[in-house]
């Protein structure tokens, strides 16, 4: 198991910067304005063959009575407990303020290993200003510039030194192999997909409030319960265009928007009390243009009022019409709040992983398909016939199917559309989109 390092320290220090720096990606949104990170946010990193994992945490905060603060506050000590090493980061440019007195005296209750890292440290006076620090108590301290990385290497060398070796080589294909799946829980803001993930784990992971856009970043979290195990990443949730007029709203979208395009099925949650609007439309076809597995989750539905027997179906079947042609996906009705169905939600989610990598062997397809294609053939057009001779899956991650004709330019997207329900009808591929591609015999 990976050494867990958490960077903690008070808001606007540089935190985030050299999380992004160690992880070697932008995972982590950076902004001048104090208190951008909110959520523990996750990444690995490698100095001298040794891997460790990373905890990037908002700033503490003492003594504060916002919403927001009080969480972050709860978060970075849940960090805290979580990890094996601590860096402690601080301003040089502010020098030691009671903030700081505070954060040192939480880490020394830890009697975990401290690593006090001061930033902004780019000349030879700051150098010299950086000495102030010793006052804090934690022993040696390191000096940085998270923007230029100099002053990394000596971190890193320490933080290192007394981590345990691999204990074998793994090569990249390996790493490949065992890595989880990845389900993405993406949606409006505020559907409640914080909830969902905190619903599940039995634990807060991420941080909840009725103010919607509370999760900025998207944040991982192993699940391994029940006998399931995989990676659900909560989203920011995602907004028109028009109504994203904040910077840090902006990067926290396009954050969702990649979480979609690196998971293997996108759970899109939706409000049960404000119905499938336009922007769920989007989202779902975000999903579906990516080649994602997708499975509608209608949340709060324990808040829907005069509900009879129909009501379900009746939901059910407007989502559907919104979503055609590609209607072959599961909607399953949930509340956070009473946890209902929240299982089987997951085991929907783990049911489209297997249907997206599921394979078709070449003769069991042709056995299949060509039946049925020579009962009802494609239409023929200016008097010439089509005639498919042959089909098979390709090499894909995703399903995608070539089918060999004498003049596959003939064939339109009604008959595509008539093999991929066929295809549907005899193999299980709910909540998966499919290719098809007609290609000259």
């Amino acid at each position: 198991m990976n050494t867990i390092v958490a960077i903690v320290g008070r808001p606007n220090v540089g935190k985030s910067t050299l999380f992004n720096r160690l992880v070697q990606r932008r995972d982590a949104i950076v902004d001048s304005v104090s208190g951008v990170t909110r959520d523990r946010h996750y990444g690995k990193s490698d100095w001298n063959g040794k891997e460790f994992s990373l905890i990037d945490t908002g700033g503490y905060i003492v003594g504060s009575d916002d919403i927001f603060e009080s969480e972050i506050r709860k978060q970075v000590e849940l960090a805290l407990e979580e990890c094996d090493v601590i860096i402690f980061v601080v301003d040089v440019t502010e020098g030691v303020t009671p903030m700081d007195d505070a954060v040192a005296k939480l880490l020394r209750k830890s009697k975990k290993p401290v690593f006090l890292a001061i930033n902004k440290v780019d000349n030879a006076m700051r150098e010299e200003n950086a000495y102030e620090f010793y006052n804090l108590g934690l022993g040696e301290l390191f000096t940085f510039s998270a923007i230029n990385g100099s002053g990394t290497g000596e971190l890193l060398d320490a933080l290192v030194k007394d981590m345990p070796k691999p204990v074998e080589f793994i090569d990249d294909e390996e790493k490949r192999k065992m890595e989880l799946p990845r389900f993405a829980v993406v949606g409006r803001p505020n559907a409640g997909k914080s909830s969902f993930i905190n619903a599940l784990i039995g634990k807060e992971r991420n941080i909840v409030t009725d103010i919607a856009g509370t999760t900025r970043d998207a944040i991982d979290t192993e699940y391994t319960r029940f006998g399931f195990k995989f990676n659900l990443v909560d989203t920011a949730g995602i907004r028109k265009k028009s109504k994203v007029s904040e910077d840090l709203e902006f990067y926290s979208v396009m954050r969702a928007v990649r979480a979609i395009e690196h998971c293997d099925v996108a759970i899109l949650m939706i409000d049960a009390t404000r119905g499938f609007e336009a922007q769920d439309q989007n989202i779902f076809w975000l999903a579906e243009k990516n080649r994602k597995g997708v499975v509608i989750l209608v949340n709060k539905w324990d808040l829907v009022e005069d509900k009879e027997t129909n009501t379900m179906k009746e939901f059910e079947a407007v989502v559907k019409r919104e979503i055609a042609p590609f209607t072959d996906v599961p909607v399953i009705f949930t509340s956070t709040v009473t946890k209902q169905r929240l299982l089987k939600a997951i085991e929907t989610a783990v049911e489209v992983f297997e249907n997206k990598k599921r394979r078709i062997t070449t003769s069991k397809l042709n056995e299949t398909m060509l039946d049925i294609i020579q009962q009802y053939s494609p239409p023929a057009i200016k008097g010439k016939f089509v005639k498919i001779k042959y089909c098979m899956q390709l090499p894909t991650y995703t399903p995608q199917f070539a089918f060999f004709a004498n003049l596959p330019q003939y064939i339109r997207e009604p008959y595509r559309r008539y093999l991929e329900n066929k295809m549907r009808e005899i193999y299980d591929f709910k909540g998966v989109p499919i290719t098809i591609y007609f290609r000259q015999k």
